[in-house]
């Protein structure tokens, strides 16, 4: 057995030879962890775009000094060094950027959310098919050193069919107040689930998710306008997977994720998403396989390197779009299920206002 758990992959993988120009547009705050990441890698990034040229300016100078700069998007798709482009803005600018990227032939990492309409996101996908360019979705949390290695574990069959997953994070939160984050009325379960929504999905890879149950509520005494604990209920063909958040903690900050198949099982805890600790256990015995790596920066570095090779070898990444509307589908359907107090069919709620 451990033979084939150190056989299992879940690292970030960078191209062999592919080395395209890229441009970040979009200089907000996460942005930072995109350009630390492609430095430690060693991308070309070219092009810094943002609005706000001195938040450009600023991330250049910290991170690629070299980098040019700029405030109109429309220039990086004119520049023919650039042949990816990471659009990390606000979900409601996204679209218009993505959709002019893919028109000057140009691939695309979007950030998540990727769009905050199924149908919209379904036009871009079709608009990057006949152009025949990647378009990738930033769903970062999915190279998290232990959810890459549960994902692969369970790739692997090791733990044999999986049939249940519960994964809960208690932390704070409150950081968001007085920016804009404050003002989204499902924080949790819209810009911070995401990640899970997404990653339970691997646990699950030939199971189709049924319906969504979610709720909402404050923490006792909470000033801050979104309701800071939340969880969520997805029920699978032959599996369930629970997800609860409780974002207004103050002392002691806890995550763990649970995952339980028909040959064993895999429990990974820590006191924060960056710093966990995994355990196997099958009937030939129990492990705790040393991980290398944080969720940042290796995540952004996973996302990219991922499109990267999936460009180099002409595939479809696993990032793609694509796929990533059935992690959206399943978000989604959980704000509509907290909203009505009623489970949600992923898929029937196709849209979400950005408020």
């Amino acid at each position: 057995m451990l033979d084939e758990l150190a056989n299992i992959s879940y690292l970030p993988q960078l191209p062999q030879a592919y080395a395209p120009g890229i441009a970040l547009i979009g200089c907000g705050g996460i942005s930072q962890e995109h350009l630390r990441a492609y430095k430690s890698a060693g991308f070309r990034l070219l092009v810094l775009c943002d609005k706000i040229i001195e938040r450009a300016q600023q991330q250049a100078a910290a991170y690629f000094p070299k980098a040019k700069i700029t405030d109109d998007f429309q220039e990086v798709l004119n520049d023919d060094r650039i042949e990816v482009v990471d659009v990390a803005t606000h979900p409601a600018d996204r679209p218009t950027i993505i959709s002019a990227a893919l028109r000057a032939g140009k691939h695309v990492l979007s950030q998540k959310p990727f769009v905050l309409d199924l149908d919209q996101g379904l036009e871009l996908i079709e608009l990057a098919d006949s152009r025949k360019l990647q378009l990738a979705v930033n769903q970062n949390g999915r190279w998290a050193p232990h959810f890459s290695f549960t994902r692969g574990l369970v790739q692997s069959g090791l733990i044999g069919e999986v049939c249940a997953a519960h994964l809960s994070c208690h932390w704070d939160h409150t950081w968001v107040r007085g920016t804009e984050f404050e003002k989204i009325r499902h924080l949790i379960l819209y810009d911070y689930a995401i990640h899970w929504f997404d990653i339970v999905r691997t646990f699950f890879p030939r199971q189709a998710a049924q319906k969504v149950y979610a709720a909402t509520n404050r923490v006792v005494g909470q000033t801050l306008m979104p309701d800071l604990l939340a969880h969520a209920c997805i029920e699978f063909e032959n599996g369930q997977a629970t997800l609860a958040f409780d974002a207004g903690l103050k002392h002691g900050s806890h995550d763990r994720t649970f995952v339980s198949g028909t040959l064993g099982t895999c429990h990974s805890q820590g006191v924060d998403i960056q710093n966990q600790q995994l355990q196997v256990a099958t009937c030939q015995g129990t492990w705790t396989p040393k991980l290398d790596g944080k969720w940042f920066p290796d995540g952004f570095r996973g996302t990219m390197g991922e499109l990267l090779c999936a460009i180099e070898s002409g595939r479809e990444s696993t990032i793609s779009a694509r796929d990533n509307l059935q992690s959206l589908e399943l978000c989604f359907a959980a704000i509509a299920s907290a909203d009505s107090g009623m489970p949600v069919k992923p898929g029937n709620v196709r849209r979400i206002p950005a408020s």
